[in-house]
């Protein structure tokens, strides 16, 4: 029962990610982009008016990066907050090699934050509307594939094919939001529980190890891959019923379950980990937590 229980809670919480699209610390090496007028960064997030990403936007304000937020509606999901009023919104599509290529031409750093609860083969979609973060509506194409592979395959195309400066050897950081389940294969009982998850979130999760996988094998990029587990907020009423049972799942070492995360620790990890040129590969609560504290203290 208890089981069940906590694979029936994994699939949610699986699917509780993203929207669908939606003065920098000085840098120890030379970079391969130039800095805007103002000396800052230039950082670009693919899905910035998602759940994720809006709050990756925030964070990256305040560290001093010029944002660039990139997704479907291209709209300002808060336009009273004064952080997310600093960001350039546009509309465009992530599958489309050559508005990608445009907007990465310009980015020093860049975040995936695009992310989708229901495809439209699962059969609820519909519950997207009940439990999305940003209330956004998936499309006739809106596969796990689409969304989540494709669009980062073709971020990593044009970053990759970008031409490199000479004696530059600085890779660029790219942030991608995987999830605590895309693990499960590494973890005790793990690959029981993968292989008795429905059939919507073994899609989920076979696109989601796709990127990670590419991100892997990258010799121009250096991936920082955020595998939270449920992803909420106190005023994300939908989800706080579960929280508990996570935690206390984690904290009695269950093996496949992982502690959940705030959304806002989730956002100041990932811009602290483009920051920092150590940060690379697979990131966990544990790093997560340890590196919103160290973005808390750098901005202090």
């Amino acid at each position: 029962m208890l089981r069940t229980l906590l694979l029936s809670c994994c699939a949610v919480a699986s699917a509780l990610r993203v929207g669908v699209p939606a003065t920098a610390a000085p840098p120890r090496r030379a970079t391969q982009m130039q800095l805007t007028s103002n000396g800052s960064k230039r950082l670009l997030v693919i899905g910035g008016t998602g759940f994720v990403g809006a709050e990756v936007c925030k964070n990256a304000v305040s560290a001093g990066y010029s944002v660039t937020a990139l997704s479907r509606r291209g709209q300002n999901p808060d336009p009273k907050n004064e952080l997310l009023q600093q960001v350039e919104w546009c509309a465009g599509d992530a599958l489309d090699a050559k508005s990608v290529n445009a907007y990465v031409s310009k980015a020093d750093a860049v975040v995936h934050a695009i992310g989708l609860l229901f495809d439209v083969d699962s059969g609820l979609v519909g519950l997207n509307n009940v439990v999305s973060g940003s209330k956004s509506k998936p499309g006739d194409s809106s596969t796990y594939d689409n969304i989540t592979r494709k669009t980062a395959f073709t971020m990593i195309d044009a970053l990759e094919k970008r031409p490199a400066l000479p004696f530059v050897s600085e890779k660029i950081p790219f942030a991608f939001v995987s999830c605590a389940e895309a693990g499960w294969p590494d973890v005790q009982f793990g690959e029981t529980v993968d292989a008795a998850a429905p059939e919507w979130l073994q899609r989920y999760l076979v696109a989601k190890r796709a990127v990670e996988a590419r991100l892997g094998r990258s010799d121009r990029l250096r991936p920082v891959i955020m595998r939270p587990s449920l992803i909420w907020t106190w005023t994300k009423l939908d989800v706080l019923p579960v929280i508990p049972v996570f935690n206390l799942a984690c904290a009695i070492g269950v093996p496949f379950v992982d502690k959940t995360v705030r959304v806002e620790d989730l956002a100041r990890a990932t811009v602290a980990g483009l920051r920092d040129p150590e940060v690379s590969g697979v990131q966990r609560y544990p790093q997560m937590e340890e590196l919103s504290k160290k973005f808390i203290q750098e901005l202090a």
